[in-house]
């Protein structure tokens, strides 16, 4: 039989170390309690220690950080699961030959892959991720962006097999290839999304890709290539003209049947063309994913409109020669200007856009608060502040679940990383090589080292 003093004790209790809430303020604090999955106390040692019961676990973190969860927001867990270790950007630059995608064509195989993703993800402190387009207009694919792969996800979340909490966008068109009008209205009609499982699983809205990226001169920019041109929607139609309508419409359309809209725009136009779009469409929290090359203008329009960025710090470290080159340096002088969205007003998110780029948030981090641009272009490092709530509490409100996720305050889920390291000593650029100790969802430790 449980006393009064066992109802009012924490399952586990953490005191000695460095508490980064991430709250609206920033505090730091040195103990934390949780019970039954949520967080029930952040403070001194003393007053989490008021807490612990005779069932209660007590880690004496010794002067180690402790994060909320890392919440990646562009991260594509089926495919990572079926190429890990190996890195598509590691082709693009030319360091590794392109490693020959197995398919998705199973059950079981699907399973295999999100379990996978989430064994590793769990060992990096990542608790929540964006599957960035998953649909049924997937032509040679192989199943690793399917409708297929969002049931498995659902189903798994039903049966608590997952590690991490998912959000999924919906994709009415072959990743990286082009979209039409007619096909995202057939997908809105006819697809019915598999329903939310509570706090695990949930279809949160649309993807759209606007254009291509700036190596492969498929980017819609303002700035030309060396032949002269400027890339153009990747939507069908017969004339540029009729491109941009009909990803006008697109972005209309979805917004207009309830979904938030998150758009792939890397080049200057496409960027400054949905951002108009998404400011005029209904709903809100749409977001630009990418987002290569941002004029000034464009992001004052973003922040007024309460549009979101999300973006790849290590894609910017290894692609700035590549757009210099393909787009020359007034373009470099635009491209990933994530201090100066935070200035103008943008939320901001990091991700790794895995398994493009390694999935440990660590190296993003590294990326966005050392200097990893080429000679020439702006100083956009962020400080490690501003790079960690761009992990963690930015995209819990990008998911509009940042009352119960995103930062370690009491009553909110108790989803947590452990560092084996203090932060406020290690040089950002190091943090790559401090081990993540223990990761927890849920209340529940997933990983711990």
């Amino acid at each position: 039989m449980k006393s009064a003093a066992d109802n009012r004790s924490a399952d586990l209790v953490m005191t000695g170390g460095v508490v980064h809430t991430m709250n609206a303020a920033g505090h730091l604090a040195s103990g934390i309690a949780i019970k039954d999955g949520r967080i029930v106390r952040v403070g001194t040692p003393l007053q989490v220690q008021a807490m612990v019961g005779p069932g209660t676990r007590v880690v004496r973190l010794r002067g180690r950080s402790v994060l909320p969860g890392i919440n990646d927001s562009h991260l594509h867990g089926a495919w990572l699961g079926l190429r890990w270790p190996d890195l598509l950007l590691d082709r693009l630059t030319g360091t590794a030959d392109l490693v020959p995608d197995s398919r998705l064509g199973k059950q079981e195989e699907r399973r295999a892959a999100i379990l996978r993703a989430g064994d590793l993800l769990a060992s990096l402190g990542i608790t929540s991720y964006t599957e960035p387009g998953l649909g049924p207009c997937e032509h040679d694919g192989g199943g690793r962006f399917g409708v297929e792969v969002l049931r498995e996800y659902a189903g798994m979340a039903a049966r608590g097999e997952l590690k991490a909490r998912v959000s999924a966008l919906l994709l009415f068109a072959e990743v990286d290839g082009r979209s039409s009008l007619p096909d995202l209205v057939a997908g809105l009609r006819d697809l019915t999304p598999p329903a939310e499982v509570p706090g695990w699983f949930k279809v949160t809205g649309v993807k759209i890709f606007a254009d291509g990226i700036p190596p492969m001169r498929t980017a819609w920019s303002d700035e030309p290539y060396e032949d002269g041109t400027h890339g153009a929607p990747l939507v069908e139609g017969d004339s540029e003209d009729e491109r941009e309508t009909a990803l006008t419409t697109m972005i209309e359309t979805a917004a207009a049947a309830g979904h938030q809209v998150a758009v792939h725009a890397t080049g200057s136009r496409a960027t400054r063309t949905v951002t108009r779009a998404l400011a005029g469409a209904p709903g809100r929290r749409h977001y630009l994913v990418h987002g290569d090359v941002l004029h000034p203008d464009t992001l004052k329009t973003m922040a007024a409109a309460g549009i979101g960025l999300t973006t790849q710090p290590g894609i910017a470290a290894a692609a700035s020669p590549m757009l210099r080159d393909a787009l020359g340096q007034a373009a470099l002088g635009h491209a990933w200007p994530v201090r100066d969205a935070l200035a103008a007003g943008v939320r901001l998110s990091l991700s790794s856009d895995a398994p493009m780029l390694t999935p440990d948030w660590r190296h993003g981090v590294a990326a966005a608060a050392t200097r990893w641009a080429v000679e020439g272009a702006r100083d956009q490092r962020l400080a490690l502040d501003q790079a960690l709530r761009a992990y963690t509490s930015t995209p819990a409100w990008q998911e509009g679940a940042e009352s119960w996720k995103g930062s370690l305050e009491p009553g909110k889920v108790a989803d947590l990383c452990v560092l084996d390291d203090s932060l406020l000593d290690a040089h950002p650029a190091d943090l790559p090589e401090v081990p993540v100790a223990m990761t927890m969802v849920d209340g529940r430790i997933v990983y711990e080292r």
